[in-house]
Order: C-alpha cells, then structure tokens, then sequence
C-alpha cells in the first residue's frame, strides 16, 4: 500500500509540472507576432511596434504643427533623369500647396531674354481634386490623362494622405518590418495595408526617427506589370517648428527620376481666395 501511495503522489507531481511547463509555452507562443491568437485588428505585439513607430515620426516632423497644415510653399531647383544621366538645366519652381482639400499649384521659372536672362512666371500648373489644368495668360487646359493620372496616383500614396487617412481606417494592417539601411542609414521599416488592398513602406531613422523613403507598387493599366515608385527624403532643416526634408529623389523601378532642392520653406502663408482657382488667368506678359 505504501509503495502504490507513492507512485500515485509521484503521477500527480508529474502531472502538475507538465501543465505548468505547458503554460509557460504557450505564454511564450502568445507573445510571438506570428503565433498571437486572433488577426492583426491593431492589437498585435507587430501592429503596436509599427504604429508606435509611425506616431515617433509624426512626433519628430512637428507633431500637431505638422498634422495641422493649412498651407505650406516650397521653392527651389528640380533636376530631371534618364537612364542615370541628368537632363540638361535645373529649372526654378515655387510649389503651393492646400491642405484641406488638397490642392496644389505649381508654377515653373523659366530664364530668358536677349542680352539678361531674368525670370519668368508665365505658366502654372494647378492640380484640383477633380483635374489638373495648365493656365497661361489665355485661360486654362487640361493636362493630359497620363499626367493627372501619376498625379493622383502619387498623391494618394503620399506620406500626408497615409497618416491622416489610412491609419484612421478601420481594417488598415499595420506591420513593424524589423531594421534596414536607406542610403547607408539605419532605419526601421513598417508596411501599411488598407482593406482594400493598397500599400505602402516607410522607413524610418532609427535614431531621429523622420522618414527617410516612402514606397509603393502599382500594376500598369495598359501591360499590366507591376511597378514600384520611391520618394526618398533627406537634408531636414526645422521650419516653424516643423522638420522639412529639403532633398526629395524619386525613383520609378530602381531608376532615379527626378531631384529636387529646396532653397525657402514656409507654412500656413496668407493666400489670395482665388490663388488655387484654375479659372483665373495668369496676367499677359510684358
């Protein structure tokens, strides 16, 4: 009887070990991203890491003066791309942009004249939620199909509409993707997926945590292959408590595009009523 008393207490302490090791695994299974119980509806160990991550660089652009922008003009040079080599010439732009809604009015300066070349502002292009126009002296035209359509296109996948639209969506899959490299500087990747499907990477600075390079594939309507823009940003000076990347480079497929420098920034300006109207002409040059 003695002997039969044991074995029993000595089962039974086995039995209590197995399950107390059983629940420390599965405590330890559960606090894995990929092994959590349920889908990822922003509550995951991977969503919380990604959207903390995406709140620290709201935070580092000016947080509630960069979230709150009624306007904001960027001027400077622009260098085109082809294969790697430079276009010739950088010409001036000065960039206007709305907020609310967006809208955004582009005007190029041009240099010409005989003997001293001088500035020219003759020619705008603005960009309404509807169209893109181009507006001279004479009145507007609408920008060809392909040019609004890369407009929108890149516009909807823009680091403003990705913070203060799709984050705000219900069913948006935020992903912390682990670190990385942006031009040789540490930085910390997170993928953000709408419900319906579209996407976007960020990386951001590891140790400033501003943004580094925002992208995104779209599949061509006409051959249907699968495409990926890149905006990269870089040299950050604070303007009015907000930090701005005064170097932005784009590349389509790997391949860079386009350069732009920016030489004056400033916010929230006072603008006419009628400034983003393409309805009204430019004035006759002289």
């Amino acid at each position: 009887m003695t002997i039969r008393w044991r074995v029993r207490v000595l089962s039974l302490g086995m039995a209590v070990v197995l399950m107390a090791g059983a629940a420390r695994a599965y405590a330890q299974a559960s606090a894995i991203p990929s092994a959590a119980p349920g889908g990822d509806d922003g509550t995951t160990l991977e969503a919380n890491k990604g959207r903390k991550l995406l709140g620290q660089m709201v935070k580092a652009l000016g947080g509630d003066a960069w979230l709150n922008r009624v306007n904001w003009v960027y001027q400077g040079k622009s260098a085109t791309f082809y294969k790697g080599l430079p276009h010739e010439g950088a010409p001036g732009f000065i960039e206007y942009y709305q907020a609310r809604p967006f809208v955004e009015r582009v005007q190029v300066i041009s240099q010409y004249g005989i003997f001293i070349a001088t500035d020219h502002k003759d020619i705008v292009d603005i960009w309404t939620p509807e169209n893109g126009y181009e507006v001279t002296y004479k009145g507007k035209n609408p920008l060809p199909a392909k040019d609004v359509a890369e407009f929108e296109r890149r516009h909807a996948h823009s680091l403003e509409v990705v913070v203060n639209e799709w984050l705000k969506q219900p069913g948006t899959l935020v992903t912390y993707e682990g670190s990385g490299t942006v031009e040789r500087r540490l930085s910390e990747q997170v993928s953000i997926l709408t419900a319906s499907n579209d996407g976007v990477v960020i990386n951001v600075d590891e140790a400033s945590h501003l943004p580094l390079s925002l992208s995104f594939e779209w599949r061509d309507p006409v051959y249907k292959d699968l495409n990926k823009d890149t905006q990269e940003f870089d040299d950050y000076h604070e303007v009015q408590g907000i930090q701005t990347a005064f170097s932005i480079t784009n590349f389509h497929n790997g391949e860079m595009l386009s350069q732009r420098f920016l030489s004056k920034v400033s916010y929230n300006e006072k603008l006419p009523e009628d400034f983003f109207d393409p309805n009204q002409k430019m004035k006759k040059p002289k």
